[in-house]
């Protein structure tokens, strides 16, 4: 497939793998952390992380939106569905996020709650709009690139003067979790993760350009290469990484130019500055709570907030006490640091929100690289 192939060319991969090992120094080490969960489920897939010198360390960040979402805000899902008697709407992962009490929105389900799976926020309005009788709420999650869409269907309940139709919105926002990542050291020693540059997010930077990370990059002096998510992107991301170190220069490049401006999709952002402003503060799973790191919805568009309509307030809760998936997200862990990893926690029955997803750093090590650590035994 033309622009998929070209991308997933083994031969070119070594090529790439054996100019890594040449100019990574052997007497340093660099650790890379790739903030998106695309680009996590890609490492893992392909097999990156075997092509590269046991000096060059890809550690997973928390770019997966279904693992970054708190136990309180599924619960608020939840209560919706089952104490308000809402239809609620959302992604399909969503679904099956734990919450208390043993609940996910798909027990919720089991349970009664009127809860369905969509495709696309619109599918959400078309819902609401053959249920003028019930209250409808779309449980909004994601980062920028999944952002644009849900400003978009709560301007068009406005015109559409949709009474019946709420969001919960829980969107958050990429540069600010990468800048208290690179905060942590000086707030917080355990919290901390030495890093050596980062891997940036391909889908959001299309919708919000390059230009946002440069800010940080000089502030922590910390290289920031953005790419795609084929191998070759990523192997090249990797590159570009090392060279920026060796160099001593920490800069924002990008690799995935086929895709990404510096400035991104400004009409996008436009709707979005149009629909949402920024939240004070955000819990996110792992992180904890994060200053300027989230959307909600602008006083303009009320009628249309979910936690306005039914007066909902966020309580925190912990996490399972035996998950790692807090440590995990932060880069401290890897999947197969938790006692519960393809025992008690599977994809199938997942314990932590980063055995969700396939792009959560649990499921895609389930997935792809758990046999490679079984020990090989001679008979």
């Amino acid at each position: 497939m033309k622009y998929i192939d070209e991308y997933r060319d083994g031969e070119l991969a070594q090529r790439i793998a054996a100019r890594i090992r040449e100019e990574a120094h052997p007497d340093r080490s660099y650790r890379f952390m790739e903030f998106c969960g695309g680009h996590t489920h890609a490492i893992s897939r392909y097999g990156v992380s075997e092509l590269l010198p046991d000096n060059v360390r890809m550690i997973h960040g928390p770019g997966c939106p279904v693992c970054v979402l708190p136990i309180g805000r599924i619960d608020l899902a939840v209560k919706l569905a089952l104490e308000h008697g809402a239809i609620l709407c959302s992604y399909g992962d969503t679904l099956r996020v734990p919450a208390s009490e043993g609940l996910s929105l798909l027990r919720a389900k089991a349970h009664g709650a009127d809860i369905r799976m969509i495709y696309s926020p619109l599918d959400a309005l078309k819902i609401a709009e053959a249920n003028p009788e019930r209250q409808v709420v779309f449980f909004a999650i994601g980062f920028e690139t999944t952002t644009p869409p849900t400003a978009l269907i709560i301007r068009e309940a406005a015109a559409r003067g949709l009474d019946n139709f709420s969001v919960l919105c829980c969107h958050v926002l990429t540069p600010a979790a990468i800048s208290h990542i690179l905060a942590a050291p000086e707030k917080d020693a355990a919290s901390a993760v030495e890093l050596d540059g980062f891997v940036g997010p391909a889908h959001v930077s299309i919708v919000i350009g390059s230009a946002p990370y440069e800010a940080f990059a000089r502030q922590y002096h910390k290289p920031v290469v953005i790419a795609g998510f084929e191998p070759l992107d990523v192997m090249q991301a990797i590159l570009m990484l090392v060279r920026q170190v060796n160099e001593g220069r920490a800069e924002v490049e990008n690799e995935f130019i086929r895709a990404v401006g510096r400035l991104g999709n400004t009409g996008a952002q436009a709707l979005m500055d149009e629909v949402f402003e920024l939240r004070p503060s955000f819990e996110w799973r792992g992180l904890g709570e994060v200053p300027l790191s989230a959307l909600r919805i602008r006083p303009a568009f009320a009628r249309y907030d979910a936690e306005v309509r039914f007066d909902l307030e966020y309580q925190a809760v912990p996490d399972h006490k035996a998950c790692e998936c807090g440590a995990i997200l932060r880069g401290q862990k890897k999947p197969t640091d938790c006692r519960l990893f393809g025992t008690v926690c599977t994809p199938e029955n997942p314990m932590g929100s980063c055995m969700v997803s396939n792009e959560g750093a649990c499921a895609a090590h389930y997935a792809y690289g758990r046999y490679k650590d079984i020990e090989v035994v001679a008979l």
